[in-house]
């Protein structure tokens, strides 16, 4: 979809976060996204750490 149909302003930057500012960027909408940490991923990001193996299923 080319047509932009709005804005939407998605806050957090977490797994659902930045699902969500997907979806809603598919649908046509332009999407803020907003993280208060200098990263994305949230609790995603520090699961190598925790679970350094692909072992680990969610």
């Amino acid at each position: 979809m080319s047509e932009m149909i709005g804005k939407v302003l998605v806050l957090g930057g977490g797994v659902t976060g930045i699902q969500a500012a997907l979806d809603l960027s598919q649908l046509g909408y332009y999407v803020y996204l907003v993280e208060k940490k200098p990263t994305i991923g949230g609790m995603m990001a520090q699961l190598d750490k925790t679970f350094p193996t692909i072992e680990c299923s969610i």
